[in-house]
């Protein structure tokens, strides 16, 4: 399998607004920048919604390190949420259901297909490929004001 490095973000202009993302992939000596809009979206949307789209682009069976700033995404994975959420037919520790189940689900389909690690980062800090993602998400934000 190759080995691919994807870095993800997701901003939204208040919470429900429009919204973007942004991703970078990178694999060897090649990096490809990808991002997109939403007229009306959440945050943690837009985390799941770059992390979606970054792996639906990878041509091929891949093992990934996935890094995001999105404690959401990454604590689903690491602490096991979407397994739990799934035993109690996708009902939160709250017993209220799962937001965003559409997305975890494209996301639990996408792992069958690729080796994801989900690593966290500190958001807005000195991590150059997250603070790309980050301008990636709000420049799509700002492309389509107006």
């Amino acid at each position: 399998m190759k080995k691919v490095t994807i870095y993800t973000d997701g901003a939204c202009s208040g919470n429900p607004g429009p919204g973007g993302w942004g991703a970078i992939l990178m694999y060897g000596e090649k990096s490809k920048e990808i991002s997109g809009y939403e007229p009306s979206t959440t945050n943690n949307r837009m985390e799941l919604t770059a992390a979606i789209k970054a792996l639906r682009a990878l041509k091929e069976p891949c093992e990934v390190d996935l890094y995001s700033d999105s404690a959401y995404l990454v604590n689903a994975f690491q602490q096991d949420w979407l397994g739990k959420w799934q035993q109690k037919g996708w009902v939160n520790s709250k017993k209220e259901p799962v937001e965003n189940q559409d997305l975890w689900q494209e996301l639990l389909k996408l792992t069958k297909t690729h080796k994801v690690k989900w690593i966290k980062v500190k958001g807005h800090a000195d991590n150059e490929f997250n603070n790309r993602c980050d301008e990636l998400a709000r420049g799509e934000i700002t492309a389509h004001q107006n």
